[in-house]
């Protein structure tokens, strides 16, 4: 209860004026990013992290609920007005969104899908700051072969959710290696320096996150055609809606139904808080779930308004769960998260159960930010510029990559003031930009990044209780339950999988055929 009042009191940080603002940017700059082609809210937070250096780390994580959240949202705009998901998470808005479009109800698809997406971020949100003390409880319950034995368990289920498991295994092992670079972290020895005085150090965070996002995005963005890239995107410019249109009618909800919000919320949240699965398969379960139970399944496809909220309402409420283990557990619930993560660990900050206890008062203008952007800023940014959404297409691409790349490379001197580590960001970039050519995932990659040397910490410290002997990790009940739900994990979910990539294959032939 002590944990929720203090949760509680976080509202008097946000709401004051130099929160507000920095929450109101964060959130506008994960809109332009989440509706720009290419561009995602994971980018827009690696650009943010070098300049968080300069403020409080409340103020940092406020900003970073704002772009989270809005960024989540965004991909709708592109996904309704020209067929094309901002971001990964609305490719089943596509389905419903843009056959709406056609039928000159698109402002109504925008309204439907802010409104349902504001409803699910709010749930989420709450249910992070009801959920989160009991599962701090349970959190300081896992002794250190548990955490170990977690944290192997989110390494599987990451590779398990991606489709192409032996390349997620492959960047996951290359992050690993990287991670490695550097001091022992519990001896006063170099390793995988290759004599370069630099690498003593390691490979800062900053550096491997901005090579591995920023600087490969930018070259994959490089390969597309400005031409064909104002192709495009002329649909959107050409595309005129009155204020009111966007505003969705009491009437119009009623007949989406109150369940469908409820349910896809907390579908939405529970595939959140599983390491790994993201908006993108939050959105997927929420909108075949609709299907299913809908009267009218037929429509879907053709513009159902049920199956456009539902996936909407689903990806903002996975939200409030990735929070969960990220900031109880220190295991990222999605990319975005990991990113986050790095952004507490740039100040020191070091997320689990200790951190929830100790430092609660840190931590809960988090969640409340997270809960504003969701239920005040979403419908309010609706009515005040929902007609000028559409024109953030409309930003000239040249300027806009060319000004991120100015960026993220300072951010790297920036965060380490090191020469070095900027040509290692451009370094990793290449390699990280070859691999996503060849379809390797990248989250895999910085969740290796961040998760490794936790991993490393807590095998070797628990072989060192045991006096190696390996059976610790059997014996304790904690580390045994994780690794027996690993091995579960990694029975069913990929059934789970052939039968989701089955169906979405279904679905992406639909979207083409819209």
């Amino acid at each position: 209860m002590d944990q929720i009042l203090q949760i509680l009191a976080g509202t008097t940080v946000v709401f004051q004026p130099l929160a507000l603002l920095y929450l109101s940017i964060g959130f506008f700059i994960g809109i332009v990013f989440g509706a720009l082609p290419g561009l995602t809210s994971m980018l827009a937070i690696v650009l943010l992290l070098p300049m968080t250096y300069t403020m409080p780390m409340t103020y940092a994580l406020i900003m970073c609920m704002g772009v989270y959240m809005s960024g989540i949202y965004s991909g709708s705009i592109t996904a309704i007005t020209i067929n094309i998901p901002g971001a990964p998470s609305a490719l089943m808005t596509c389905m419903e969104g843009y056959p709406m479009m056609r039928k000159g109800l698109g402002a109504k698809a925008i309204g439907h899908a802010t409104i349902g997406s504001a409803i699910g971020g709010s749930i989420g949100a709450l249910l992070l700051i009801f959920v989160s003390p009991m599962a701090v409880s349970l959190a300081l319950k896992i002794r250190t072969p548990g955490k170990f034995s977690l944290i192997l368990f989110a390494l599987v289920v990451i590779v398990i959710v991606e489709k192409k498991r032996m390349k997620a295994i492959l960047t996951m092992a290359f992050g690993i290696m990287l991670a490695t670079v550097g001091m022992d972290p519990l001896k006063s020895v170099s390793r995988f320096t290759f004599g370069i005085p630099n690498l003593i150090e390691g490979i800062d965070l900053t550096t491997l996150i901005i090579g591995a996002f920023a600087i490969s995005e930018l070259f994959d963005q490089a390969m597309v055609n400005n031409a064909e890239y104002k192709k495009i995107t002329s649909a959107a410019n050409s595309v005129k809606f009155k204020r009111r249109e966007f505003i969705p009618t009491f009437k119009e909800m009623k007949e989406v139904g109150w369940k469908t919000y409820l349910k896809s919320s907390f579908i939405g949240y529970i595939i959140g808080v599983l390491p790994g699965a993201g908006a993108s398969m939050a959105a997927f379960v929420s909108y075949v779930e609709a299907k299913r139970v809908s009267k009218h399944p037929e429509r879907f496809g053709t513009g159902a308004v049920d199956g456009l909220v539902a996936a909407e309402t689903a990806n903002n409420a996975m939200c409030g769960g990735a929070m969960v283990p990220m900031l109880s557990l220190g295991i990222p619930g999605d990319g975005t998260t990991a990113i986050i993560l790095g952004v507490l660990m740039v100040y020191g900050v070091v997320p689990g159960p200790d951190l929830l206890v100790k430092q609660m008062h840190v931590m809960a203008p988090m969640y409340m930010a997270l809960l504003i952007s969701a239920a005040v800023l979403m419908p309010l940014s609706l009515f005040l510029f929902g007609p000028y959404y559409l024109k953030i297409v409309r930003i000239n691409r040249l300027v806009l990559y060319s000004s991120i790349a100015l960026i993220a490379i300072l951010g790297v001197f920036a965060a380490t003031y090191s020469a070095f580590q900027m040509g290692l960001a451009l370094a990793i970039g290449v390699v990280m930009y070859f691999f996503k050519r060849q379809g390797y995932p990248n989250v895999p990659f910085i969740l290796a990044v961040i998760l490794g040397p936790l991993a490393e910490q807590y095998m070797r410290t628990t072989m060192t209780i045991s006096s190696g002997n390996p059976l610790i990790f059997i014996t304790h009940f904690d580390s045994l339950f994780f690794l027996l739900l690993t091995v579960a994990f990694a029975i069913l979910l990929p059934r789970a999988n052939r039968r989701a990539e089955a169906l979405e294959k279904k679905s992406e032939e639909k979207v083409k055929q819209v």
